[in-house]
C-alpha cells in the first residue's frame, strides 16, 4: 500500500512586501512577515505530499514561504522526534511528528495572463508536489478555439450566443505518479460571485459601482454575467478532465471553485447524477407510451454517466464519519464549502476496480472569522479560505 495526502490551499494574495497588488492594496515588510509567518505555519501543520495553490501573484512569494516551513519544520524534527537517547524513539506515534519537508519537491507556477502593472494584479496557481511530475504542467487559460454557448429562445427561436476566449485564471493539470499509479491533477479557481460589471467607454468606474447611487437590478445583472462566465470556465475544465478519463486515467480536481458542491457550475464539473432506473424513462426516439429503454441499455446508460463522475472528497468523508458539517468559508454568517477535492472513481469505495480509497479528510479552518477571533483583525493578512487534505491510500487490498 502507498499512501499520501493532497490539498488546496487558497492562501489570500500572496506577494512580496511593498508591492500594490490590487488599487491602495499592499503589505509593509512587517505585514508580509506575518503573512508568511501564517502561510508557513499552516504548511507545517498540513505536511501535504501534494498542494494546490490559488491566489499566488508570484513565484518568488511562494518560493520563500515554502523555505521558511522547511526551515521551521527542520527546527521543529530536530526538538520534537526522540533520538537513541530516548527510551520511547520506537513509538509508532512519532513517525506522525516527523515533518516531510519541501527541499526535493517540484514546484510550478501557473501566472495569470491577466496580471497587469501595480494595482492592477491577477493572481495565479501553483501545485507542490514531493512526488515530482511525470512530464512538464500544462497551463489553460487563453483558449486555442473561444467556447461559443449557442442560446435559445423557448420555443425554439434563436437567441445569440455567449463566448469566452479566455478564462479569469488559470486552469493547471500535472501528472503525478504515485505508487506507481499516474494520477491527473487539476488546480483551479473558478471566476468567483463578485459582480461583472461594464464600465462605459471613457468613464471612470462602472455605473452599479456607485453605492451611493444604488442601482439593484444593474449589480443583479452583474451577478448575472459572473455567474454564467463562472460556468463557462467549469465546463471548460470538464472537458479538460473528460479527455484524461476517457484514457482511462485517474483524476483529482482540486481548489476554489466560489460555488458549493450542489451548485450548477459545480455539477458541470463533476457530472451528471445517474438516474436511479433509466428503464423507467421514455426513449429519446418513443413513439409510444410503453418505448422504454430496455434493462441493458440501462445499465449501459448508467455505467456511460458513472464512468466519468467525480465526487467530493468532504462528502466521502462525511459518509465515512458520520458528520455533518465541513466549511471552508465564512462571510457574513454563512459558513460554506466552496473549496473542493474531487476524486474519479477510481478512488470511489463502492467502485469495485478501484485503484485506492480516501481514508480521512482534514480541514484546516480555525482561522475563519467574522472578526470575532482573538487575532482580529490581524487575521485579515491570513486566508479567508480553509485549507482542505485528503489523505489517500493506493493499493489492491483496502
Amino acid at each position: 500500500m502507498t499512501r499520501f495526502t493532497i490539498a488546496s490551499f487558497n492562501v489570500k494574495n500572496l506577494i512580496g512586501p511593498d508591492k500594490e497588488f490590487y488599487e491602495f492594496l499592499s503589505y509593509t515588510p512587517e505585514e508580509y512577515a506575518w503573512k508568511k509567518d501564517w502561510v508557513a505555519e499552516q504548511l507545517i501543520a498540513m505536511d501535504s505530499d501534494i498542494i494546490g495553490f490559488q491566489e499566488i501573484f508570484e513565484e518568488d512569494a511562494l518560493r520563500d514561504v515554502i523555505d521558511e516551513a522547511d526551515r521551521r519544520g527542520e527546527a521543529l524534527n530536530q526538538t520534537a522526534l526522540p533520538d537513541s537517547s530516548k527510551s520511547y524513539r520506537k513509538k509508532a506515534i512519532f513517525r506522525k511528528l516527523v515533518y516531510q519537508g519541501y527541499r526535493d519537491a517540484a514546484l510550478a507556477f501557473a501566472p495569470n495572463i491577466h496580471d497587469g502593472a501595480p494595482g492592477q494584479r491577477r493572481p495565479g496557481l501553483a501545485i507542490l508536489s514531493r512526488h515530482g511530475f511525470v512530464e512538464p504542467p500544462e497551463v489553460l487559460q487563453e483558449l486555442d478555439t473561444p467556447l461559443t454557448i449557442p442560446l435559445q429562445e423557448l420555443g425554439g427561436a434563436e437567441a445569440g450566443h455567449y463566448t469566452v476566449t479566455r478564462l479569469s485564471r488559470p486552469i493547471l493539470k500535472a501528472r503525478v505518479n504515485v505508487g506507481g499509479e499516474q494520477i491527473s491533477v487539476f488546480i483551479c479557481h473558478l471566476k468567483s460571485k463578485l459582480g461583472e460589471h461594464i464600465k462605459p467607454k471613457g468613464a471612470d468606474f462602472a455605473r452599479e459601482a456607485n453605492l451611493l447611487a444604488y442601482d439593484a437590478a444593474g449589480r443583479a445583472m452583474g451577478s448575472l454575467r459572473s455567474g454564467l462566465r463562472r460556468m463557462a470556465e467549469a465546463w471548460v475544465l470538464r472537458r479538460e478532465i473528460l479527455r484524461e478519463l476517457d484514457l482511462g486515467r485517474p483524476v483529482i480536481a482540486l481548489g476554489d471553485f466560489n460555488d458549493g458542491e450542489h451548485a450548477v457550475s459545480s455539477e458541470i464539473v463533476t457530472g451528471e447524477l445517474p438516474f436511479h432506473n433509466y428503464a423507467w424513462m421514455l426513449r429519446h426516439d418513443a413513439k409510444n407510451e410503453n418505448d422504454r429503454y430496455s434493462k441493458q441499455e440501462a445499465e449501459h446508460i448508467t455505467e456511460n454517466v458513472e464512468r466519468v463522475r467525480l465526487h467530493s472528497a468532504e462528502k466521502l468523508f462525511v459518509r465515512k464519519s458520520l458528520r455533518d458539517m465541513v466549511f471552508t468559508s465564512a462571510f457574513g454568517g454563512v459558513f460554506e464549502s466552496i473549496d473542493q477535492i474531487y476524486l474519479s472513481r477510481h478512488f470511489h469505495p463502492d467502485y469495485k476496480k478501484r485503484i485506492g480509497g480516501m481514508e480521512y479528510f482534514s480541514a484546516f479552518n480555525d482561522h475563519l472569522t467574522d472578526g470575532s477571533h482573538p487575532e482580529a483583525p490581524y487575521n485579515k493578512l491570513a486566508s479567508d479560505h480553509g485549507q482542505i487534505m485528503a489523505h489517500m491510500v493506493l493499493g489492491e487490498d483496502l
